[in-house]
């Protein structure tokens, strides 16, 4: 008898994505036929059928996981349309993919807006035009800074001072002037999607804390960031999962000494 685990996964893998289960089977099922119940009832009827985190927002984290990581078109590709299925729009995925370039660099960023096309092109959509951002870089930079952190602009630059001054002029100026500012995506999906690049790339704690604690402030939940980074196991692996909950428990930790 098909186990539980099976059927949700099966059922929800179906509405993300028709016929996805028959490629697997297609792809594996001469080499690695078991695979396919590993992938389906384990990765989304375990984890990606959880309550604790909506589907689309799952999406943005997997999508943003994948282009971090840069080394898994077809999955991104996949997790793009699955994205656009769950109600993304194609401006949330580009700007999901303009966050995760704060982390992975432009190459990863570069890759992954191709991919992008790719699954645009097939669909025949494109993202609607960005709106303007308003004000000047560094104004944009430290208003941004400060609806998620408790550090000033000043405090970022300070902290580099002695050894690179330029970059923390980048920092504010690029990454949150001219990135983390901008208008397409909600400020919590931004931290969704950063959260799960730190988590992704496994070498990035400090970062990750700085963004969990972002995402607290501007409404997710303990759930919710705790989700996403147990999520980060299907495509990080089991160590960048277990890691980015150990660095989420001195989060809650930190956040409740604050109190």
């Amino acid at each position: 008898m098909e186990s539980q685990r099976m059927q949700t996964g099966r059922e929800l893998l179906e509405r993300l994505s028709p016929g996805a289960e028959a490629a697997l089977h297609a792809a594996l099922d001469d080499i690695a036929p078991d695979m396919v119940e590993m992938v389906v009832a384990f990765g989304y009827g375990d984890v990606h059928s959880r309550p604790g985190l909506a589907t689309a927002d799952r999406q943005v984290a997997t999508i943003a996981a994948l282009a971090a990581l840069g080394n898994a078109e077809p999955q991104l590709a996949f997790h793009i349309d699955a994205g656009l299925t769950a109600g993304l729009s194609p401006r949330e995925v580009v700007e999901t993919l303009y966050v995760t370039t704060v982390f992975a660099g432009f190459p990863a960023g570069l890759n992954a807006l191709a991919v992008a096309r790719r699954v645009f092109d097939a669909r025949g959509v494109r993202p609607e035009p960005a709106a303007p951002s308003e004000g000047d870089r560094r104004t944009r930079g430290l208003k941004a800074l400060s609806a998620t952190s408790s550090a000033s602009g000043q405090a970022v630059l300070d902290a580099l001072g002695d050894i690179a001054p330029e970059m923390g002029a980048f920092i504010l100026d690029f990454s949150y002037g001219d990135v983390i500012s901008r208008p397409g995506l909600s400020a919590r999906r931004k931290e969704i999607a950063m959260v799960a690049a730190a988590a992704a790339r496994g070498a990035m704690r400090p970062q990750l804390k700085v963004h969990a604690h972002a995402g607290l402030l501007v409404g997710l939940t303990r759930t919710e960031l705790t989700e996403l980074a147990m999520q980060i196991a299907g495509y990080a692996g089991f160590p960048a999962s277990l890691n980015a909950l150990a660095a989420l428990r001195e989060v809650y930790a930190e956040a409740d000494a604050a109190r």
